[in-house]
C-alpha cells in the first residue's frame, strides 16, 4: 500500500495541475488519508465528501498508487465522462507517470458488428425497420468503419431506440465472442479485453452488481472497489438482484425467432403470451403480490413458459450448421429464450426473503421480483471479499447499516464542504404554512412561492414531489409573475438547463429527476424552493415489505435515510461553486416542527438557519441587487 507521504505528495502535484494552481482543501486530504488506511487494513469504508471536496482525486490518487486492478463504479454516465476523459489523464500527466486505465459499460452500449452484417446482408431484416431507423442504421454502419471503440456515447447523433437495438445485444442475448463469427472484432469484447489489463477499471453502478450476482464474472479480479454516488446503491442492487417480466420480452424473443425460423408459428404464439401477459398484470399494478400467487398469474406463467418451450423446439430444428447468418441469430434467440424461462419459473417461486409486485404503466406493466433485505447477498458477494470505498457528496451515515455492514466492518466520516454555507447561504423553514396534507396548503405555497421569486428576481429552481404540483404552481404563478417560468415538460433537460443557466431571470420548476445532477453556478440561481419533504410513497410495495421486516425501526431505517438524502441532494444544488450565495427554502412546516427534523437538518449542508420569510427575502433581495 502507498505511504501516507507518497500519497500527500501525489495529491499535491495533482491539485497544483489544475486550472490557476488548484485549491488546497482540508476535507480532501482526510478523505484520501481514509481511502489510503481502508485499502491498508482492508476494512470498509462510508465517507459524506460535500460538494466541492474534490472527492475524484481523493480517491484516485490512492488507487493509482496502490497495487493490483481498482474498479471505480458510479451511477451516472456524466461522472463516468469526466474520470475517463478528463480527471485519470490530468492526473497521469501530474504524476508523469503511466495510469493503465479503462471504461467498461454493458454489452448494449456497444454497437454488435454482428447484427449490423446481418442487417447489411439480408433484405427481410432491413424490411421489418421503418424508414428513419433505416436511414440510421445506414449512418451507423458507416460510423461503424469509423470508430475504435463501438461505444454509443462517442456518437455525434442520438439513434432511435428502434435503430440502436436492432444493432446491440443485451448480456442475456450475447453468446460470447468464441461462439460467435463477429467475435475477434467484436467492441464489447475489445473493452472487455482492455479492462482486463487495466490498473483501474471505471464502469456504471448497474454493470457492477450485475458483476456480483452473475456466475460468469463480468469484471477482472480486483481488490478495492469505489463505489461512488453510493446513495443509489441500495435501490440498483435491488434492480440488479431481482428480476422484471414485461411483455415487451416476449415482443423481442418473437422477433428473434421469426430472423431464425421462416413462417414461424412459435413467434405469433409468442407476441399473443406478451398481450396475455399484459392484461393480466393491470389488475395488480402498483400493489404487491400475494404468496401464493393469484390462479390467474400462475395460469399465464405456464402459458407463457409452454410458448417459449415452443420456440425453443423451433430454434432447435434449425441445423447449427445453417447457411449465412442463421446460426448465430439462432444461438442468440436461444439464449434470450433460456433467461425468459428461467425468469418465468423464478417468478411463480419467489421465496419469503423476496417481495413481487407489479410496476410499470397500464400500457406496460412489469412483473417484478426484488430481495427485501440486502445484507446477506452483499455480504456472500461483495463484503467478504473486496475492500469498498462509499461515498457522495449526500449520504446517510447508517448506509451501512442499511446495507448489512456491521459496524466493526467498516469506518464511516464526514469531510464536510470548503464552501462557506455560514456566509453565503440560508436555510429558510416555511414554518407558517398549513400542513402539505391540509387543504388550505396548496394556495399557500403558491402565495409564498411568488414571495420569494419576486424577491430574487426570477433566478430560481422550483423542486417539486409530483408532476401535478409542479404543473399547478408553474399554471398559477406564470399569472402572477413576470419572470419567465419553464417546467420539465417544455424542453430536453439539457436545453432547459442551458436556457436556465444563460437567461438570468428565469425560473425552472422540476420534479425529481432535478433533484441532483443540475450543475448552475453563478448568477442565474440564487433562489432553490422544495415544495414538500421527499418521504417515498407511502405505498411502493418494495418498501412496504422492507417496512414490515424492519418493524418498529421500518421509519428510521426506510423512510427517513431517503428523505434526508433527497432533501440533501436538493438543497445541493444552490452553492457550486466558492462564489455562490442564495437561499434554499423548504416550504414543509414539518421542518420546522416534526420530531424528526433534525436528522434532515444534519444531512444538510451547514446552513445558517430561519423560520422568518423576511430575512430570506431580504437575503435574496440583496443577491438580486448585487449587494
Amino acid at each position: 500500500m502507498p505511504e501516507i507521504a507518497a500519497v500527500d505528495k501525489a495529491l499535491e502535484a495533482a491539485v497544483s495541475s489544475l486550472d490557476g494552481g488548484g485549491e488546497r482543501r482540508p476535507g480532501q486530504r482526510d478523505m484520501c488519508h481514509a481511502v489510503v488506511e481502508a485499502m491498508e487494513s482492508r476494512r470498509h469504508l462510508v465517507v459524506a465528501a460535500g460538494t466541492g471536496t474534490g472527492k475524484s482525486l481523493a480517491y484516485l490518487v490512492p488507487l493509482v498508487l496502490g497495487e493490483g486492478p481498482s474498479v471505480v463504479a458510479t451511477a451516472t454516465k456524466t461522472l463516468q465522462d469526466q474520470l475517463v476523459d478528463k480527471d485519470l489523464p490530468q492526473l497521469a500527466e501530474a504524476l508523469g507517470r503511466p495510469v493503465r486505465f479503462a471504461v467498461l459499460k454493458g454489452r448494449s452500449n456497444y454497437l454488435c458488428l454482428q447484427r449490423l452484417d446481418e442487417h447489411l446482408q439480408d433484405d427481410q431484416l432491413s424490411l421489418e425497420i421503418a424508414d428513419g431507423p433505416k436511414a440510421e442504421i445506414n449512418r451507423l454502419a458507416v460510423w461503424a468503419g469509423q470508430t475504435d471503440t463501438g461505444d454509443r456515447a462517442e456518437l455525434d447523433f442520438e439513434p432511435s431506440p428502434a435503430a440502436w437495438d436492432a444493432l446491440s445485444v443485451s448480456g442475456r442475448e450475447c453468446p460470447g465472442a468464441q461462439r460467435c463469427p463477429s467475435g475477434p472484432v467484436c467492441f464489447a469484447e475489445k473493452a472487455r479485453h482492455r479492462a482486463d489489463v487495466a490498473d483501474i477499471v471505471v464502469v456504471n453502478t448497474h454493470l457492477y452488481c450485475l458483476h456480483l450476482f452473475s456466475d460468469t464474472p463480468l469484471l477482472p479480479e480486483h481488490e478495492t472497489v469505489v463505489i461512488d454516488e453510493a446513495h443509489g446503491l441500495e435501490d440498483i442492487v435491488s434492480d440488479t438482484a431481482g428480476l422484471s417480466l414485461t411483455g415487451g420480452r416476449f415482443d423481442d424473443l418473437a422477433r428473434s425467432v421469426r430472423a431464425v425460423v421462416a413462417d414461424s408459428a412459435a413467434a405469433g404464439d409468442l407476441e399473443d403470451a406478451g398481450v396475455l401477459l399484459r392484461t393480466t398484470l393491470t389488475p395488480f399494478r402498483d400493489k404487491p403480490l400475494p404468496s401464493p400467487l393469484p390462479d390467474e398469474l400462475q395460469r399465464v406463467a405456464i402459458v407463457a413458459r409452454g410458448r417459449v418451450e415452443q420456440a425453443l423446439v423451433e430454434l432447435r430444428g434449425i441445423p447449427d450448421d445453417a447457411p449465412g447468418d442463421v446460426a448465430p441469430r439462432k444461438l442468440r434467440a436461444m439464449l434470450a429464450a433460456g433467461a425468459l424461462a428461467e425468469d418465468l419459473a423464478r417468478a411463480v417461486e419467489a421465496t419469503p426473503a423476496e417481495v413481487a409486485w407489479v410496476s410499470g404503466t397500464e400500457s406496460a406493466p412489469a412483473w417484478r421480483i426484488a430481495p427485501v433485505q440486502l445484507g446477506e447477498l452483499l455480504t456472500e458477494n461483495l463484503w467478504n471479499h473486496t475492500t469498498s470505498v462509499l461515498t457522495s457528496a449526500t449520504i446517510p451515515m447508517n448506509l451501512g447499516e442499511i446495507l448489512g455492514l456491521h459496524s466493526d466492518e467498516h469506518e464511516a466520516i464526514d469531510v464536510g464542504s470548503p464552501f462557506d454555507y455560514e456566509a453565503n447561504a440560508l436555510l429558510y423553514c416555511a414554518k407558517h404554512l398549513p400542513d402539505p396534507r391540509n387543504p388550505g396548503y396548496e394556495p399557500a405555497l403558491h402565495e409564498e412561492l411568488a414571495a420569494l421569486i419576486e424577491a430574487a428576481g426570477g433566478r430560481t429552481l422550483a423542486l417539486f414531489t409530483s408532476y401535478r404540483a409542479m404543473d399547478r404552481a408553474a399554471e398559477v404563478l406564470r399569472e402572477q409573475l413576470e419572470f419567465e417560468i419553464y417546467t420539465q415538460r417544455d424542453l430536453p433537460k439539457p436545453e432547459l438547463l442551458r436556457r436556465f443557466s444563460a437567461e438570468v431571470e428565469s425560473c425552472l420548476f422540476a420534479t425529481m429527476s432535478f433533484w441532483q445532477g443540475v450543475d448552475v453556478p453563478g448568477e442565474s440561481l440564487s433562489l432553490v424552493a422544495i415544495d414538500r419533504l421527499p418521504f417515498p410513497r407511502p405505498d411502493d410495495p418494495l418498501l412496504e415489505a422492507r417496512r414490515e421486516r424492519y418493524g418498529s425501526d421500518a421509519f428510521r431505517l426506510v423512510d427517513l435515510p431517503r428523505a434526508a438524502t433527497r432533501l440533501a441532494q436538493g438543497a445541493g444544488r444552490l452553492i457550486r461553486r466558492g462564489d455562490d450565495r442564495g437561499v434554499v427554502a423548504v416550504l414543509d412546516s414539518r421542518m420546522a416542527t416534526a420530531g424528526y427534523r433534525w436528522e434532515l437538518v444534519r444531512a444538510l449542508p451547514q446552513f445558517p438557519r430561519t423560520a422568518e420569510r423576511d430575512r430570506a427575502v431580504t437575503l435574496l433581495r440583496s443577491i438580486r441587487d448585487g449587494v
